[in-house]
């Protein structure tokens, strides 16, 4: 049934739907709506697990880690600054190969303190060893949910989905929610293959010496690589069942032969859409990285095919060095036969709004010469008079 349902609620209806048997987080903006409606439909009898409110995104991770390793499906949300603090429990889910699912409601990360949407915190652990989904509206977002739960304990490895804070979250859409008999028939009862027993003792998490360790890292790397193939069935299969078509790995929208591509995450892409059916121009191929995590380089290869130039629009920066996305692209599409030239722009950090006009600009900017990174929004004035940032983004 289509409804309006704002993108937090939709999201932990799509969470309850998974049957979990163990929910903890702790309240961060924007994520605490999520977790939120959890409670509520926990408190109104419509969803059966075990709610558990922790003092800190550190205790909200190392619960959902001893659960999921106890046997049950277990669940988790936060954002920004609680992302970070819950760094050294992600590596270790990870690391330990423990089927989880965590939604970040993507936030800027301090300092300056703010609390609107960009994708630094997610950036910031990309390397943690967990999946990552970029979602680029709600309906995705609850799709994305759903898929994730098998994928994770299909692969034995975490997967984060991660959702623009504000933007999506605290915004209504007409989306379609599954009914429980799709979910059920889509995901099995939850079943983890080491899960601890005292009447068959294990250990999970002990010392490994040098001897061993750069195979246990190997193995990890091969295993997120391997999941790919995971990803691509679960959304086929997701499509069957629901009749949403969804691309598991990139978007592509725009003619094929296209010579100008724009790569994106999240819901900037829905901007990038309206924008140019908008302002008539060459023709572009747009371009949705849903997963980060594995890296997707055939897929995006075969996306970049025939480009002359690929701009590469986030929302994180790698100060000190060139943008994130923008640098494995370099690095994906550096041997293939007449590579495009990439340009890297940063825009909407902190929550500034990505206007439909940026993408002439964008278009625009890359007929000049720019730095390797650089932000199409900076604002000239804003900065001190003696600053070189000034300077460069004078017009």
């Amino acid at each position: 049934m289509r409804q309006a349902l704002e993108g937090s609620q939709a999201i932990a209806r799509a969470v309850a739907l998974c049957r979990p048997q163990v929910v903890a987080a702790y309240p961060i903006t924007p994520q605490t709506h999520i977790v939120e409606h959890i409670a509520k439909l926990v408190a109104d009898g419509k969803f059966h697990c075990e709610l558990v409110s922790v003092e800190s995104e550190f205790s909200a991770a190392s619960v959902v880690l001893g659960a999921a390793c106890a046997g049950s499906r277990a669940y988790t949300a936060s954002a920004s600054q609680g992302i970070l603090l819950m760094s050294e429990v992600l590596f270790n889910i990870s690391g330990l190969r423990v089927p989880l699912v965590l939604t970040c409601a993507n936030r800027a990360v301090s300092a300056p303190l703010s609390i609107w949407n960009d994708q630094q915190d997610s950036m910031a652990v990309r390397d943690a060893g967990w999946i990552q989904i970029y979602c680029a509206d709600n309906q995705e977002a609850v799709d994305a949910t759903i898929q994730a739960f098998r994928i994770t304990e299909r692969c034995e490895l975490p997967v984060m989905v991660c959702v623009d804070g504000f933007t999506l979250t605290h915004t209504l859409e007409p989306l379609e929610l599954p009914n429980q008999e799709m979910v059920d028939g889509f995901l099995p009862p939850y079943h983890f293959s080491r899960a601890l027993d005292p009447l068959a003792p294990l250990s999970m998490g002990t010392l490994v010496a040098p001897e061993y360790f750069t195979e246990a890292r190997h193995l990890h790397h091969a295993a997120l690589l391997a999941a790919e193939k995971e990803i691509v069935a679960a959304a086929r299969d997701w499509a069957a069942a629901c009749g949403r078509e969804q691309a598991p790995l990139v978007r592509v929208d725009g003619p094929a032969d296209a010579k100008i591509g724009i790569l994106t995450l999240g819901s900037v892409f829905g901007t990038l859409l309206d924008a140019r059916d908008q302002f008539p121009g060459p023709p572009v191929k747009l371009m949705h990285l849903r997963c980060l995590r594995p890296f997707p380089v055939e897929a995006l290869r075969a996306a970049c095919a025939g480009l002359h130039d690929l701009i590469v629009l986030e929302r994180a920066i790698a100060p000190g060095a060139d943008g994130i996305v923008g640098a494995e692209m370099r690095s994906a599409l550096a041997d293939t036969d007449s590579p495009p030239r990439i340009h890297n722009f940063a825009a909407g950090l902190g929550g500034r709004d990505v206007p439909l006009a940026i993408y002439p600009r964008l278009l625009e900017a890359i007929k000049k010469p720019h730095p390797r990174m650089s932000a199409i929004d900076l604002r000239p004035e804003l900065l001190p008079a003696d600053s070189q940032v000034r300077q460069e983004a004078a017009p």
